[in-house]
């Protein structure tokens, strides 16, 4: 428990920028050079054949591109969101939660993610069959009404419903449609289309906690968490305006969760490795910042770690795209997630108080770890038959939604048995980046073979 004289912002250390392919169902290759690759580009809403196979997608045009700007929108709040959860488990730690332990508040957030995973699986069926105004103007609504029901959120439970599930289900209904969306748009430049639109969890992950840090101290923190509600029910309502679709509905639209396609071997192993690679990002960003403080940096510059990791993140979600079309999607996961470990067992334990060491690991660690958000989703679409993307995708992702809702505990248990010292939680997290890259490489093996010049 700490004392009632201690800063808030003293905990804030946490602040957790995630913006992860949680429920990424991103159904085609992320091709930034524009080029279209049709063996990986399952389609996640129905296209008629004649749409589908004469090149009709505008690709372009001032309809297309406000599209893209109406997903953008969407992303801000959605991905923004669980890009600062750190910082919200920080405040409520030290005030409303105050005299719960750090795992016990960890849950809270945890489940955030968890339910914004669990519910891809539900949310694009149902844009699928009805269309985008079925999902996100209730998303819309409900992400504001989750927002400004916190503000007033004073016990565990009040913050669980209002936050966790109401804006996690929320945020799942915003991002979804906003993927979706831009395939109806784009085909061959699909993947520079949604690579813009994606964008925006990192500006929404610097944006929102810069709010809280700077309004909280002046005009209280339930004021500051109205203001981010404002700025989301203007987003929001330009994303409703301006996300349409134009191709046709599929009413025959399920459910997409196959806990059988487990028995592919193939499938089986790339799913692992994903759990594994996501899993592992939640340490690093969630920590790096109390890391900080922990070692005598000063708060100001701590907190702005986040920042840091975030601008390296924006890149990070849409390069390693280049250079997947290129050396191949498993490949670069086995490199990035190789780098990430290394980066971390080697830069981030020995960094001591070193503030030159952490940035420099904030930036670089937000830039390679922002692979899994643009190639995990194609890494699934090369191991299953474009008919089973959906259900393929929903299932691996709402396995790795356990990883989500346990992450952040996990992690908090392991700081405090080692008391408060952070080695332990560095070596787990490496630990995990390098399991990660053992399963990321079998998957590989498993799929396209065992040797090292094969493009896959």
């Amino acid at each position: 428990m700490r004392g009632p004289g201690r800063s808030p912002f003293r905990a804030i250390g946490s602040i957790q920028p995630i913006d992860y392919p949680l429920l990424v169902a991103v159904p085609f290759d992320l091709d930034m050079s524009g080029k279209e690759d049709r063996s990986l580009a399952p389609s996640r809403t129905s296209e008629s054949p004649e749409l589908a196979g004469n090149g009709s997608y505008p690709e372009g045009g001032l309809r297309a591109w406000l599209v893209v700007f109406g997903a953008w929108c969407a992303m801000i709040p959605s991905m923004g969101l669980l890009n600062c959860l750190g910082i919200l488990h920080a405040w409520t730690s030290t005030h409303q939660l105050q005299g719960y332990s750090e795992s016990s508040i960890g849950w809270i957030y945890g489940a955030y993610g968890f339910f914004l995973y669990v519910a891809g699986a539900q949310a694009g069926p149902i844009f699928d069959a009805y269309g985008p105004a079925y999902v996100i103007i209730p998303g819309s609504i409900g992400i504001v009404a989750a927002l400004i029901c916190f503000s007033f959120s004073e016990e565990y439970y009040q913050i669980f419903l209002s936050f966790s599930v109401l804006g996690g289900l929320s945020a799942c209904t915003l991002f979804t449609p906003a993927v979706s969306c831009v395939g109806h748009w784009f085909n061959i430049r699909r993947g520079f289309a949604t690579g813009i639109a994606c964008t925006a969890g990192g500006l929404g992950g610097a944006i929102f906690p810069l709010i809280i840090l700077f309004a909280a101290p002046k005009i209280g923190f339930p004021w500051a968490i109205r203001i981010i509600a404002l700025v989301c029910a203007v987003l929001c309502t330009l994303a409703c305006l301006l996300m349409k679709t134009r191709l046709p509905r599929n009413k025959r639209a399920g459910a997409s969760i196959d806990f059988k396609a487990l028995k592919d071997i193939k499938y089986a192993t790339t799913t692992a490795a994903i759990f594994l690679v996501e899993f592992a990002v939640f340490i690093p960003i969630t920590y790096i910042a109390s890391y900080a403080v922990h070692v005598g940096i000063n708060d100001t510059l701590s907190y702005a770690l986040i920042v840091f990791l975030n601008l390296g993140a924006v890149p990070g979600r849409f390069l390693p795209g280049l250079i997947a079309d290129q050396l191949g999607r498993f490949n670069v996961m086995v490199l990035t997630s190789l780098i990430c470990a290394v980066l971390t067992l080697a830069l981030w334990l020995k960094a001591g108080d070193n503030i030159a060491a952490i940035i420099c690991y904030a930036v670089l660690f937000g830039f390679w770890s922002g692979a899994a958000i643009s190639l995990t989703p194609v890494c699934i679409s090369q191991v299953c038959a474009t008919e089973d993307y959906g259900k393929r995708n929903g299932t691996t992702f709402t396995i790795v939604s356990i990883g989500t809702l346990t992450g952040i505990p996990i992690a908090g248990t392991i700081q405090q048995h080692n008391g408060g010292d952070y080695w332990g939680l560095i070596v787990f997290g490496g630990v995990l980046y390098l399991a990660a890259t053992v399963v990321f490489g079998v998957a590989r093996g498993v799929c396209a073979g065992w040797a090292l010049k094969t493009r896959f």
